[in-house]
């Protein structure tokens, strides 16, 4: 069993959310959860380490099982998703788009039992986030608090924020893109009061209006 690849980032899809790793002359094609893409995409042709989890995808009638590896940038993060993956009708593509965001914040959204914020996550809908609650909550504590150290440097959303960000989801944003987008709206713009202001702002930036 592989449990780490250390190697160059040669190549990231953001459309599969997978990567090749060279190591050596071989290059491993490695999936990864929806929340690294971002992360990543800084980190093209230098060495990076993913920690891995192996499985095999298919039929077993007739011998059709496709070897597959899924990485992760933490040995934490691999824990917390073995622990998303045991939720009933998770499995692990759904899992992988459905991580878009920080696991942290993904933590204290199931520890908080906010199924709300648990429903903008990509193949998770208001169903799936109250079992996912039901199942996990009270299990992920260790995960929120560990993550959040790691990440201590992350400012969190204010209620105005957040409302922006579930808006900007719906709307079909991509999680770190919004979350990036909302941060640079208000450090860039004077007298954002309300979301439907915050919104606009967004929208600003995306046209490509320069912040005074």
């Amino acid at each position: 069993m592989i449990a780490r690849i250390t190697g160059i980032l040669a190549q990231l899809d953001t459309e599969s959310n997978t990567v090749i790793l060279e190591v050596g002359d071989i290059g491993y094609e490695l999936m990864v959860p929806g929340y690294a893409v971002c992360d990543l995409s800084g980190q093209i042709q230098r060495p990076i380490t993913l920690y891995c989890l192996e499985y095999y995808e298919g039929s077993s009638a007739g011998g059709n099982l496709v070897p597959r590896i899924v990485g992760f940038p933490r040995a934490l993060d691999k824990d917390f998703f073995r622990r998303f993956l045991s939720v009933k009708g998770i499995g692990i593509r759904k899992a992988l788009r459905a991580l878009a965001r920080p696991l942290d914040q993904i933590a204290a959204y199931i520890e908080s039992g906010d199924d709300k914020m648990l429903a903008t996550l990509p193949e998770i809908g208001k169903r799936t986030a109250v079992q996912i609650i039901a199942e996990l909550r009270g299990k992920m504590g260790d995960f929120a608090r560990q993550a959040a150290r790691i990440g201590a440097a992350r400012k969190p959303l204010s209620d105005m924020e957040r409302e922006a960000l579930e808006i900007l989801l719906q709307l079909g944003e991509r999680p770190q893109d919004a979350e990036d987008l909302i941060g640079r709206a208000v450090q860039g713009f004077d007298n954002i009061a309300t979301t439907d202001a915050l919104i606009q702002a967004v929208y600003r930036l995306k046209a490509g209006a320069i912040a005074p």
